[in-house]
């Protein structure tokens, strides 16, 4: 699709893993040597061929990507994303002593994003990106990816993850391979958090955790017991909140795991 090339040369290959809607993981796999362009931005690819991308919450729904191919064809694939609804809570009457921050509670959660940004901005060579992932805690969701609340008419950040509910202790387990970047049991917002690398600007995170069992640097298998389930951090009952990461740009885990209906049904 809008291959252009030198004559008689074979139609060049990408295949595309995921689901073309706003906060979602693109996995994809092309021939080995290509170099990949998102909206004009290289792309890092495997010695294999795999790479992977995303689009954001209220991502561009026209995007493009860019192969050049070993042998010099170069192919442009539109992108078309499917826009995406998203849970709106409007609360009024919130006392102004509550939406004021507490100035001490603001340094130190700004350290705190100042770690999580620094884990999830490195880049390794780990393939385990292209694993298929499983869910990391199974049962009830009671929050959603992409849900936002509405204070006073003053909009608050959107969440970022899931939330599985589970009682407090309950363990955690790897969703795929990877390796600890981050290990912090008592962070301001998230408590207990952790972030596992899973290579090419793939990560996850998992949030309010009760209790820790890895370190950084820990080489981790898929359903490796990483945690247990907690209410640390700023939360109101024990939950696991699991992200996904491209490097900065934070996706919904959904797109990436089977419904939990169909995994509970097993």
């Amino acid at each position: 699709m809008g291959a252009i090339g030198v004559s008689g040369t074979a139609v060049a290959q990408v295949t595309l893993q995921g689901k073309m809607e706003q906060g979602a993981l693109i996995r994809a796999h092309t021939t080995p040597g290509t170099e990949v362009y998102l909206n004009g931005d290289a792309i890092k690819v495997t010695p294999q061929g795999h790479f992977a991308f995303g689009f954001e919450r209220d991502g561009a729904l026209n995007q493009e990507l860019k192969l050049v191919y070993p042998d010099g064809l170069t192919q442009i694939k539109p992108l078309t994303i499917n826009a995406k609804e998203y849970k709106i809570d409007k609360l009024t009457g919130i006392a102004k002593k509550i939406m004021k921050p507490d100035p001490k509670a603001q340094v130190r959660a700004a350290k705190d994003s100042k770690q999580v940004k620094a884990a999830r901005s490195q880049f390794t060579t780990s393939e385990a990106f292209t694993q298929e992932f499983i869910w990391p805690l199974t049962g009830r969701i009671s929050g959603v990816y992409g849900s936002q609340r509405v204070y006073n008419g003053k909009p608050g950040n959107p969440h970022y993850g899931v939330d599985v509910a589970a009682k407090t202790g309950t363990v955690v387990v790897a969703p795929a391979d990877g390796v600890i970047s981050l290990s912090v049991p008592d962070m301001f917002y998230s408590g207990g958090t952790i972030i596992l690398d899973h290579g090419y600007g793939v990560s996850s995170s998992f949030l309010h955790l009760s209790k820790l069992y890895v370190k950084q640097g820990d080489e981790i298998k898929q359903g490796q017991p990483i945690a247990e389930v907690g209410a640390t951090g700023r939360v109101t009952g024990p939950h696991l909140d699991w992200r996904v990461n491209w490097y900065q740009m934070r996706l919904d885990p959904v797109t990436i795991v089977p419904s939990m209906a169909s995994v509970l049904d097993k």
